[in-house]
């Protein structure tokens, strides 16, 4: 067997990631388990007035899809806002944003996995929550055109799923507009909450970004794809939560268990409610195939800097994709899935995504007038939601993912530590 050995940049990893599998995978990232569930945690919060929340969080997130694509163009390496925010802030804030987005995203995954498994089978949903994390990290191994194609795959399924919910909202008999009610209930924490539950549905636009070093023509591809990607999701969450509401109302939505299921049972075309499940187990597997592959990006990223032990920076020779941060991001999650339930307890997993948003923004605020896309008032603003929303998150979750990221700056003020804090030229 050829020994795996780091590659020297920016060539350690293939660039075959082509416009249209870049725009795939924003989608995969987006459009999956978020809309499925979150839309009835929203409704909860905000009744009716969700869809102002929805507005709200597509502002915040179109922000930040704003300065992640600027960024993206100019340093188009794995990583994501661990390397915006190290090279534009220092490498303190650079390190924050992966720790955070590396821990976060980690327990993400195990309740992703978690979640499928409840789908399928709840009297199993472990050993196939597991074996749901060893597949797509085999399918990862792979190389990043097959997760590009199972991606693919995936997303054809879920806005297939999405586009049936939508017509048996709408053509099963039950839609009206008397079901909306007043969109004020809740009042504006309410719709803020609302908005921050709904923001993590849109969290997966800077997912390229993450592989930004297997993107061809990156300052091109990646900043097209983001916009693309995102502009299609906001429509289709649009479509998805307006049809919602009028057919069961923000009463129904806010109770039900699986609340897009309950939409469609609502109306005459009860019987496609099965597929609209099985959907939704796919659709949590494409986040989870999304996440292990820009989890372990970030990783590989942080390793080749001395943030992580640098064993985990090794490229395959052949296969040209970080084996070893791979391998060793699906061997923590599968752990993490067979010991601990993660499902109701990773609120700090958002508030850690909203940190690292906020670093990617304030990396976008420091870029000259010529390397900008867009006004640089977008990124204040960006800044500033993420902050907002972070605030309206349930204390539990703010006290958890502040505990996350103080450890975090407690590794980084070790000793040991001291080799990575140099700035990179």
């Amino acid at each position: 067997m050829i020994p795996a050995v780091p590659l020297p940049e920016p060539t350690r990893l293939a660039r075959r990631l082509g416009m249209l599998d870049a725009v795939v995978i924003g989608l995969g990232s987006m459009i999956g388990a978020g809309v499925f569930s979150a839309i009835g945690p929203a409704a909860d919060a905000a009744g009716s007035g969700l869809l102002i929340g929805l507005a709200v969080a597509g502002v915040v997130a179109g922000c930040n899809a704003a300065s992640t694509a600027k960024l993206a163009a100019l340093y188009p390496r794995s990583g994501g806002a661990y390397v915006y925010g190290r090279e534009r802030l220092g490498a303190f804030w650079g390190y924050l944003a992966g720790w955070g987005f590396v821990v976060g995203k980690t327990a993400s995954c195990a309740a992703m996995a978690l979640t499928f498994g409840a789908y399928v089978a709840p009297d199993f949903a472990r050993p196939l929550g597991v074996a749901a994390v060893v597949a797509l990290t085999a399918v990862n191994l792979l190389g990043i055109t097959k997760t590009a194609r199972l991606t693919r795959a995936i997303v054809v399924v879920v806005l297939a799923t999405l586009a049936t919910v939508v017509v048996a909202a709408l053509a099963g008999g039950a839609a009206s507009a008397d079901r909306l009610g007043p969109l004020g209930i809740g009042g504006a924490r309410g719709v803020l909450e609302a908005a921050g539950l709904l923001f993590f549905a849109f969290a997966g636009y800077a997912r390229v970004a993450t592989l930004g070093e297997e993107v061809a023509e990156p300052s091109r591809t990646i900043p097209r794809a983001i916009a693309i990607s995102f502009a299609i999701t906001m429509i289709v969450y649009g479509a998805v939560a307006a049809s919602a509401l009028l057919a069961i109302g923000p009463e129904n939505l806010a109770e039900a268990t699986a609340p897009l299921e309950a939409v469609v049972r609502a109306g005459s075309l009860a019987d496609v409610a099965a597929a609209v499940r099985v959907g939704g187990a796919v659709a949590v597997l494409g986040v989870l195939l999304s996440l292990l592959a820009g989890v372990s990006r970030t990783a590989f990223s942080m390793a080749g800097d001395g943030a992580l032990p640098r064993w985990l920076s090794a490229v395959h020779p052949i296969r040209r994709v970080p084996h070893r941060a791979e391998l060793a991001v699906g061997a923590i999650i599968a752990a993490m899935v067979m010991l601990a339930d993660l499902r109701n307890a990773i609120g700090f997993s958002s508030f850690a995504v909203l940190v690292y948003y906020a670093i990617a923004n304030a990396s976008a605020w420091t870029l000259a007038p010529e390397q900008r896309r867009w006004p640089r008032w977008l990124a204040g603003v960006g800044v500033a939601g993420c902050v907002l929303l972070a605030s309206t998150l349930p204390r539990a979750s703010v006290a958890a993912g502040t505990a996350v990221l103080l450890a975090g700056s407690l590794l980084w003020a070790l000793p040991w530590c001291s080799p990575r804090r140099h700035r990179p030229s």
